[in-house]
């Protein structure tokens, strides 16, 4: 019988047909949502650590540092409180409260804390105002600018009266006849008689201070005796007994040895005040200019300030509840 003809050869894909498998793979996880979404956070997270490498180092690891200045301001701070040099010990106990300080105050802005407290926003504003101002724009005035500057101020300088005197105290405490009454009687036995008279002691009451006053201001002759005291004293003519005058203490009869007014002393005399003020105007000025940028930054709205918004306010607020005690 003769032989059929042979049907065409179907040949199974044999091991190398895995070849063209895993192309048809690959092509479809490229294909994936999922693995673009990834590759896209991927490229947005390398493109901030590029940007940011130092910023992303720290928030991982918290960092925190102290430099040699940092331990310098704590030994000068130490220093400051009249201690001697602190040793190894104390410094390591000295950084440790620094860094527990900081972490604490780290932990306390993460957790918010910061936000809606007045102490902590009045020492932040005291803070800034220290920095406000560059003082380093501040150049050393030259003597010609200082004097220019005086004449135009003099009068910010002006030395006060000095006053010296002797005096013949008169207690209130003064049995029978009153203390002034006493003293009235006693200017009229002494006068004449020179302020350092030996005699002079025992025509009045021992007092608990001095006698003679030398070379004082009216505000220092205040301070001790009263400022009536001391304003009768400026009316008073030098080289004789005169009163009585009243104190805190009592009545007192008053020889003035000199009156020295008051008057604008040579800028020589007071050259390191006046450099002393002029810096401190310029740095006023400095500070205000940069107070008056800043505030051009924001848009400040407050309510209408009047006399008849001020007695609203001081009205109680008829909506709130008030409970009596």
């Amino acid at each position: 019988m003769p032989e059929s003809t042979p049907r065409s050869l179907q040949i199974e894909p044999g091991p190398q047909g895995s070849k063209d498998a895993k192309p048809s793979r690959i092509r479809r996880w490229l294909r994936e949502p999922l693995l673009h979404f990834l590759l896209a956070g991927a490229l947005v997270f390398a493109v901030y650590e590029l940007l940011n490498p130092a910023a992303a180092r720290i928030d991982r690891v918290k960092q925190i540092t102290l430099t040699q200045d940092d331990l310098r301001q704590l030994a000068v701070h130490w220093l400051a409180q009249g201690r001697s040099p602190p040793t190894t010990a104390e410094m390591r106990e000295l950084v440790e409260e620094r860094v527990r300080d900081e972490i604490l105050s780290r932990e306390a802005v993460a957790l918010g804390l910061d936000k809606d407290d007045e102490i902590i926003k009045r020492r932040l504003a005291q803070k800034m105002d220290f920095l406000v101002a560059d003082t380093a724009t501040l150049s050393e005035p030259s003597t010609v600018e200082l004097k220019g500057w005086f004449a135009k101020n003099s009068s910010r300088f002006v030395l006060p009266p000095r006053i010296s005197f002797h005096h013949l105290y008169f207690s209130f405490d003064r049995k029978g006849e009153s203390a002034r009454d006493a003293a009235a009687g006693a200017l009229i036995k002494i006068a004449g008689t020179p302020a350092t008279a030996p005699e002079m002691a025992a025509a009045a009451d021992r007092f608990m201070f001095q006698n003679v006053y030398r070379d004082r201001t009216p505000d220092r002759v205040a301070k001790d005796f009263g400022p009536e005291f001391a304003d009768a004293l400026l009316r008073l003519v030098p080289g004789s007994w005169q009163g009585p005058v009243r104190s805190g203490y009592g009545w007192h009869l008053v020889w003035i040895d000199s009156i020295e007014p008051g008057r604008v002393p040579a800028f020589e005399e007071v050259e390191p005040n006046v450099k002393a003020a002029w810096l401190d105007e310029r740095y006023g000025e400095i500070k205000q200019n940069a107070l008056n940028a800043m505030r051009a930054r924001y848009t400040v709205i407050i309510p209408s300030i009047d006399a008849a918004d001020l007695e609203i306010l001081q009205t109680p607020d008829p909506s709130s509840d008030s409970v009596a005690p």
